[in-house]
């Protein structure tokens, strides 16, 4: 069995923490450049970016390549932007919203970086609860956790016209639409078999929780 000398820790750990900085950041400059009303439009635009700068190194730092992992991505993808084009056209799911134009590209008036959102959600929040034995457990634990922070993420998207409710009322069946959405798409990560745990995984979730936090406290008030 191969052992891990002190020098490959001390570069792992090393790697570890430039990603944790970068997360940083990122997400410090963002919050800054969207509180400040003379620079809002510019980091609106960048979102996108954003959000696929992130994914970029989350994956950097992702162990499980396997032949399921791209498979499980591409179908979070395809659940959640799915859902998206659902709610949008129907009002099922979520509730009655529409996009703005805030979020880059549209696919059927979705947002194609709304799948990218997902799939960031889905995979931090499978590898925060990789080591619970039960699927079931787990699942619940990820859904719960995603839709918590889509809970602190409403105020603040609704303030960057992400998006737009009608009559501007938040519904339940949105809370209850992203828990059963993000439970399904748990399961399906949970059945699959390859390495789930990512040493920035964690720590990015508290930084978004963090960030939006920050954001409903600039923007909202």
């Amino acid at each position: 069995m191969h052992k891990i000398s002190a020098s490959e820790g001390n570069i792992s750990s090393k790697r570890i923490l430039i990603g944790k900085i970068i997360l940083l950041a990122l997400h410090g400059v963002g919050a800054v450049g969207l509180s400040l009303p003379e620079y809002r439009a510019l980091f609106l635009s960048l979102t996108p970016v954003h959000l696929l700068l992130t994914m970029g190194l989350i994956l950097v730092y992702h162990k499980g390549w396997s032949e399921a992992f791209p498979v499980v991505a591409g179908a979070t993808f395809c659940i959640g932007f799915g859902s998206e084009l659902i709610g949008v056209h129907t009002g099922y799911l979520y509730g009655d919203y529409v996009y703005g134009p805030t979020l880059g590209l549209t696919l059927w008036e979705v947002p194609l970086v709304i799948g990218v959102n997902w799939f960031i959600l889905s995979y931090l929040t499978v590898s925060v609860f990789h080591k619970i034995p039960s699927d079931a457990y787990a699942a619940f634990l990820g859904a719960s956790a995603m839709t918590a922070l889509d809970y602190i993420l409403e105020p603040v998207a609704i303030s960057l016209e992400y998006w737009a409710w009608k009559w501007e009322i938040i519904p339940m069946s949105n809370y209850l639409g992203w828990f059963g959405v993000s439970f399904l798409i748990q399961l399906i990560w949970r059945k699959a078999n390859f390495d789930k745990q990512n040493p920035l995984a964690t720590f990015l979730l508290l930084v978004w929780i963090i960030f939006f936090t920050l954001l409903n406290f600039t923007l909202t008030f």
